[in-house]
């Protein structure tokens, strides 16, 4: 089986400014609805959000979903019924497994926009005891390299603690790497097994993330080129892209452009 690469443009994405809050929508989410782009995977939601100074999303309940924040620019601050409450900042990466329920609340804190990615994936098992975990990643860390950030709480190496080393825990067959790559240089992916032993690929979606500005056009900005069994695509800051590939398969994932850029890759569905 050949390797699949199949483009998400930033400018097709969903997107709305709501003057707080300007915000981009991979897949269906709120009032933007596109039957095919609902999931991928385990992977349901990918918000790409930007919110002004002492804003943000009031107290809301969620079940049922593993969700997490990735901190790209600013402050958030967080409060749930399990009773955490914390202001979290660029490197952390802060996870809810929201389980049979809970509420919570996210805000900018301090005087700076919050510009960070919100992500859901739909858990491996319901009914699950609601949770919340918290771990930072250093950009030395994911300097010209895939840091993995989000594992399965069941995957080695990863402690289901609310703080800790290693891998943020999530109830989902996720895995989730964050790279900062420099002008001419390349790392390489292997995809792995798929968790469904019958399945005979793999699946995976990577997100360029869109350091540039809120751009409602074409990409701009930075630039990476995937290569994966003599296939190749380029993609701007806001794009993605899904992949599929036999296990073992790699991708090659090379900065073209001018700066440093960052992006995030999702191992959908994996064992």
């Amino acid at each position: 089986m050949s390797t699949k690469i199949i483009t998400r443009l930033s400018q097709e994405r969903g997107h709305a400014d709501h003057g707080w809050l300007r915000t981009f929508h991979t897949f269906s989410f709120a009032s933007y609805s596109d039957w095919s782009h609902e999931q991928f995977g385990c992977l349901r939601v990918i918000n790409e959000d930007r919110v002004e100074p002492r804003t943000g999303f009031g107290t809301h309940p969620h079940r049922e979903f593993e969700i997490f924040s990735y901190l790209i620019h600013g402050e958030i601050q967080h409060g749930d019924s399990m009773g955490n409450k914390e202001v979290l900042k660029r490197g952390d990466v802060q996870m809810t497994s929201a389980g049979t329920g809970i509420r919570h609340s996210e805000h900018a804190h301090g005087e700076e926009q919050l510009h960070f990615l919100q992500i859901w994936a739909m858990p491996y098992q319901r009914g699950l005891q609601p949770k919340y975990y918290n771990r930072r990643f250093t950009d030395e860390e994911k300097t010209n390299k895939l840091a993995m950030i989000v594992a399965p709480a069941t995957a080695p190496g990863v402690t289901d603690t609310r703080e800790g080393s290693g891998p943020t825990p999530i109830h989902a067959h996720l895995y989730v790497y964050a790279s900062l790559l420099s002008p001419a240089t390349a790392v390489t992916h292997t995809f792995p097994k798929p968790a469904n032993a019958s399945s005979p690929a793999t699946k995976a979606y990577i997100h360029l993330i869109q350091k540039s500005g809120y751009n409602t056009g074409p990409a701009k900005g930075g630039k990476i080129l995937l290569t994966g069994d003599g296939q190749t695509m380029e993609l701007g800051e806001g794009d993605g892209a899904y992949l599929s590939s036999e296990a073992g398969k790699e991708l090659k994932i090379e900065n073209v452009g001018d700066r440093v850029v960052e992006f995030v890759l999702f191992d959908v569905d994996a064992a």
